[in-house]
């Protein structure tokens, strides 16, 4: 009588199959993208540089403007010093340079007993008490708000902001969160704000043209590809390449950006404001990416495999 081997057998998981597949695609993908890259190594270093200048003009916008919202919430918060209302002339009160500036002249102001009122040399004053919102309006005969993008009125002889929860008590953004945005927003909308946009712009444009000739120069081997039944895998192909241009644009314009700001503007340049902005050009820089790829390779997948291959037969 024959004895079979006494062994064991461990079911194999079908899982283990998909992941090796799934590595086996991707190894395939990357080998495939970096190999058209070393192909032409001075249009992708082109691509790369040209990207990546565009992502530094908008991380230098958007580090500035994290640097001013910084730098003006700070000053706020030495001219309030810790007080729940402060009081701005009827000018209102304007940030420049690093500083805060008041315009105008605050209206004689008398408060009740047990309230503290101190008067600042730069123009304004701030009131400590409890009371609430109404009952400062009524003895200030000032109005009271909460948001620091409300200016006073023509006529009005002044304004007072309640820095702190009970001056909006329906909002879960703080005076000093809006006062941010307020700067954020300033910079933004200037011709600064308005570069770095057209820079992103000019970026995306970059990208595609390159992506499209290198599409026009593979053409027949595209061709082949899509007649066998490959056309999926030309997409991924490029969206792969696009992805590593964009990856290695991103790592020289982030540190290329950061460091026009911390040589030309240290006043602007911080850490946290540096990393700021590098995580916002982040978010929308892998779709930018994709697009870039997919415009080119859309317009190649239009057409017929025999169209690509008799061409430039």
């Amino acid at each position: 009588m024959t004895h079979l081997a006494d062994h064991s057998v461990i079911p194999q998981n079908p899982l283990d199959d998909v992941a090796r597949t799934t590595d086996s695609t991707f190894s395939r993908l990357l080998r495939f993208a970096l190999a058209n890259l070393r192909r032409r190594p001075e249009r992708a270093l082109l691509s790369v540089l040209g990207i990546g200048l565009a992502i530094a003009a908008v991380v230098v916008v958007r580090t500035i403007a994290a640097g001013h919202q910084d730098a003006g919430v700070a000053a706020v918060a030495r001219a309030v010093d810790g007080a729940p209302y402060w009081v701005v002339p009827a000018g209102g009160v304007g940030y420049d340079s690093g500083a805060l500036a008041a315009a105008g002249h605050l209206p004689p102001i008398t408060v009740p007993p047990g309230w503290t009122f101190h008067a600042a040399p730069e123009g304004w004053a701030t009131i400590t008490t409890d009371a609430t919102p109404d009952e400062v309006a009524a003895a200030t005969g000032l109005r009271v708000v909460s948001d620091p993008a409300i200016a006073p009125a023509p006529g009005e002889g002044g304004l007072v902001y309640a820095t702190e929860e009970q001056g909006g008590r329906g909002s879960f953004v703080g005076f000093d969160q809006k006062y941010a945005a307020l700067l954020g927003g300033q910079v933004e909308s200037s011709v600064l704000g308005l570069i770095g946009q057209a820079g992103l712009v000019l970026g995306f444009v970059i990208a595609v043209t390159g992506f499209m000739a290198s599409v026009q120069e593979r053409r027949r081997e595209f061709g082949i590809m899509s007649s066998v039944g490959l056309s999926d895998e030309v997409l991924y192909f490029f969206m792969v390449e696009s992805l590593l241009v964009f990856a290695a644009a991103y790592l020289f314009g982030v540190l290329a950006g950061g460091a026009v700001v911390a040589v030309l503007l240290p006043a602007f340049f911080g850490l946290a404001a540096w990393l700021t902005a590098a995580g916002l050009v982040a978010m929308y820089l892998p779709a930018l990416g994709i697009v870039a790829a997919l415009v080119p390779v859309h317009r190649l997948l239009q057409q017929r495999p025999v169209a690509l291959l008799v061409e430039h037969a």
